[in-house]
């Protein structure tokens, strides 16, 4: 159920929750939309006076603070209920732990238990609720010698009908996607999340173009699409084409620039992270995703390989901006994945920095 409701939660986690008596499930809930009833909350009103007694699953530990809604603590306990079992503590520092000792002292038999893929359902919310910023993912797709599109920039597809249906399911669970400004003027894309049948859903996350000096085409597709958009630009924007985008339908936000003269990355998170944004998407060019990598603000990967030879001494690449000197410095996936999806392959990882000692393994006499 958690799985369901992601993205439709944010900035609020999505959590699941079940209430059992005598073997029996009584109620069932996921979290609502924000300003409305959590997942317990939802399982509790279903089973009514039947939950007393009754023993309560949930993913994430139960809320102890007030904020839109009271706290599910106060209500497990008005409900007397005997057992509550849940996957993760909440990584939020007004939480952890403290839900779970409440319930514990008013005499609920509490226990924690290990979960597959329970800490990764909150990883972008345990980010965005202890840095203020979104969880950064990144999305790209080549081919098997490492390419994205050809030598005259044609990049339709490398992949099959089946990874871009996959890719649907990433925005659809994301709260905003992200690309650079050549990817707007070179594919006009609807940067939209939309069903099985193709058809563009109700809750669209916002889309953010990278876009220093405002070269956005006001003719450009997606702000003829459902769902906001948003364009990061600097000081060396004309006034002129600031307010010609914001004709098209563009919120337009000023931000500092790095030494580059390019919006200061850093600064475009913690724009986002303080409107809500808790999981971006970034399926920027090689130069969009090469920024973020020399910056370390990519937290999880998203690499789809095609069984496809480009070849091309231009053709372009999934990752450029200025790399590393040496092989040691560069960035390693950690606690991967694969899984094929259709033709190609899906890698996931988180990327990080390792040690010589990692690199190299032990000495050997």
């Amino acid at each position: 159920m958690a799985r369901e409701v992601v993205g439709s939660t944010s900035p609020n986690p999505a959590v699941g929750a079940v209430l059992v008596k005598d073997g029996a499930e009584i109620g069932a809930g996921a979290t609502q939309p924000p300003g409305q009833d959590h997942a317990e909350i939802v399982a509790l009103k279903q089973a009514s006076d039947q939950a007393r007694g009754a023993t309560l699953y949930t993913t994430l530990e139960p809320c102890c603070t007030w904020g839109r809604t009271p706290p599910c603590t106060k209500a497990i306990i008005a409900a007397g209920i005997a057992e509550v079992h849940f996957a993760v503590i909440d990584p939020n520092p007004s939480v952890s732990g403290n839900g779970r000792d409440e319930l514990a002292a008013a005499g609920i038999q509490v226990v924690e238990e290990e979960v597959e893929g329970a800490r990764e359902l909150y990883e972008a919310f345990a980010k965005h609720i202890t840095t203020g910023t979104p969880f950064v993912t990144t999305k790209y797709a080549m081919t098997l010698d490492g390419k994205i599109a050809t030598h005259t920039g044609d990049s339709k597809w490398v992949t099959g009908p089946e990874a871009r249906g996959f890719v649907q399911h990433l925005r659809r669970v994301c709260d905003a996607i992200l690309v650079g400004v050549n990817t707007a003027l070179t594919d006009d894309p609807y940067l939209t999340a939309r069903d099985d049948d193709g058809n563009p859903l109700e809750r669209q996350p916002l889309r953010v173009v990278l876009d220093s000096a405002c070269h956005t085409p006001v003719a450009a597709t997606m702000f003829r699409q459902p769902g906001a958009t948003l364009i990061a630009t600097t000081k060396a924007a004309p006034d002129s084409r600031i307010e010609a985008l914001e004709q098209a339908g563009a919120e337009v936000v000023v931000l500092p620039s790095g030494e580059d003269r390019r919006v200061d990355l850093p600064a475009l998170l913690t724009h986002l992270g303080a409107r809500g944004v808790v999981n971006l998407l970034v399926e920027g060019g090689g130069s969009v995703h090469g920024a973020f990598f020399d910056l370390g603000l990519v937290d999880k990967v998203y690499a789809f390989v095609a069984p496809v030879i480009v070849g091309g001494e231009t053709s372009l690449s999934p990752v450029e901006g200025s790399g590393v000197a040496v092989m040691g410095d560069a960035w390693r996936l950690a606690d991967t994945r694969t899984e094929q999806i259709g033709p190609d392959w899906l890698i996931i990882g988180y990327p990080r920095k390792v040690s010589p000692v990692e690199l190299d393994g032990p000495a050997v006499e």
